[in-house]
């Protein structure tokens, strides 16, 4: 019998992921007309710049920003951002990165948004630069970072203000981005999770943020190696001449006047610091007919799929042993449904810990989110599940807690 996909001929198993659409268990499940699309790029050669420009069109008028360019994720459009923020359009200082001596160097960030991903801003060369004391998240008091202390961080070397977008993210964006723009510092913000809801992709550029992030692999539902940046003009013509192939002779280089304003150059500068975050023809197409689809369906559409995959799993975990099983609003994104199965760890014998480890290394295998496990509860989230994958896993936990509580 012939293999039924590709994964069964080299060996690698399927997953059941109710843990979201993280990158280490390969994102979602792209829709169909979004892997047809795929399919057709794959067939023909294009211009990589003229379609980034036609991109761009549809970013912008999606997002309301100026400019559009679809990056190889979310981590890359930090990248090509700050590289954008340092350099302008000056190729001499394009060609330098990631040295950045007497260039602006330094980029502030909130204290309390500093995360593992700034790896892409910190990969530009540049120096990062905490601003204030988040004394609400170390439980000594209430404040957190105010926009009078960033802008009394801004100084001549300063080439831009990262800001992580979350509903609790403090100093409100509004304000940071007055006190940036007073001394000409743009803002670049890491929205990569804030979808959805759609609102969102116009809400940061109308708050007056420069350079705005976001995941193409996560809710919009684009192919997993695939994000967003969109904003000014400006930074994103200097963004896509740091990332695009420039392996041409000037006499031949003709990139679209959209995207590049190559009047405003002395030349074609050379392949720049993002080359490595390259991508595909067919991850652009992709991304784009996914975002158009994400922009244009109903919200509530969207929800009722999603809760009834959730409503699924709630019948099939039915009558579980010391287990209950609730759905509730996901706490960040409140448009996304979430399952919360809550464990009498005593009563079953063993842990939510143990219990997602059980249903990770069983068959099928299971990923649940474990952000409650040593609270005594495990997360199901619905962005990648498939119809008749909850009933799957509401039989594995009935096996599981049966098992634990013969044993116990």
């Amino acid at each position: 019998m012939p293999p039924r996909h590709p994964y069964e001929r080299l060996g690698v198993r399927p997953i059941i992921n109710a843990a979201g659409p993280a990158t280490r268990l390969s994102g979602g499940i792209l829709r169909p007309q979004v892997a047809e699309a795929m399919q057709q790029a794959s067939q023909y050669c294009v211009d990589m710049a003229e379609l980034q420009a036609a991109a761009s069109a549809v970013i912008a008028r999606i997002t309301g920003a100026e400019a559009g360019y679809v990056t190889s994720g979310a981590a890359a459009g930090l990248l090509l951002g700050t590289a954008a923020c340092v350099t302008g359009m000056d190729p001499v200082a394009m060609e330098r990165l990631p040295d950045t001596t007497g260039l602006k160097r330094r980029v502030l960030i909130p204290r309390s948004h500093r995360n593992f991903y700034d790896h892409a801003v910190r990969a530009v060369g540049v120096e990062l630069v905490e601003v204030g004391i988040p004394d609400r998240f170390a439980g000594a008091g209430v404040r957190d970072t105010e926009a009078w202390e960033i802008a009394a961080a801004i100084d001549a070397q300063t080439a831009a203000v990262c800001y992580v977008a979350a509903a609790h993210a403090l100093p409100p964006l509004p304000e940071v981005c007055q006190v940036a723009h007073a001394a000409g510092v743009p803002v670049l913000v890491d929205a990569a999770a804030q979808l959805p809801p759609a609102e969102n992709l116009r809400r940061f550029v109308a708050a007056g943020a420069d350079l705005v992030v976001f995941s193409g692999g996560k809710a919009i539902g684009g192919p997993q190696a695939s994000g967003i940046l969109c904003g000014r003009r400006d930074l994103v013509a200097a963004a896509a001449l740091q990332h695009l192939d420039l392996d041409v002779l000037p006499e031949l280089w003709r990139p679209p006047e959209a995207l590049i304003p190559r009047q405003r150059l002395p030349g074609a500068p050379h392949h720049g610091l993002g080359r490595p975050c390259k991508v595909g023809k067919e991850e652009i197409v992709g991304l784009l007919t996914a975002l158009e689809l994400f922009a244009a369906e109903d919200p509530g559409v969207r929800r009722s799929r999603w809760l009834a995959l959730l409503e699924e799993l709630a019948a099939a975990c039915a009558g579980l042993p010391h287990a209950t099983l609730t759905i509730v609003a996901d706490g960040k994104r409140p448009e996304i449904p979430v399952a919360r199965l809550i464990l009498d760890e005593p009563a079953a014998g063993l842990s939510a810990l143990q219990l997602a480890a059980l249903l990770q290394d069983g068959d099928p295998c299971i990923h649940v989110s474990p952000a409650g496990a040593r609270d005594g509860w495990l997360g199901f989230n619905p962005l990648c599940l498939r119809p008749g994958e909850p009933t799957r896993i509401g039989q594995r936990l009935h096996e599981l807690l049966a098992r634990a509580c013969r044993h116990g």
